[in-house]
């Protein structure tokens, strides 16, 4: 079974490395470009084919070692 974990900060917390991209397109001529917050993505590859074992395993992995918690929300999907 394989598995997407997205990290991304939550709202509110600043994110120097997002302005800094959102700058560098700006400076490519890129003028319709709001914002930018950028994040992290795993894909994961699972030895389980029961959906709700995986969404428990990767929500455990996702909270103790992928996401940091206080700043950070994430997002699994089970991709098949």
């Amino acid at each position: 079974m394989k598995a997407r974990v997205t990290v991304t900060l939550k709202n509110g917390v600043l994110d120097p490395q997002g302005k800094a991209i959102e700058g560098a397109l700006k400076s490519f001529g890129l003028e319709g470009i709001e914002s930018v917050r950028q994040g992290k993505i795993f894909d994961i590859e699972l030895n389980s084919s029961d959906p709700a074992e995986a969404e428990t395993l990767l929500k455990a992995a996702a909270e103790k070692l992928l996401a940091n918690m206080v700043v950070e929300n994430y997002r699994i999907e089970i991709l098949g």
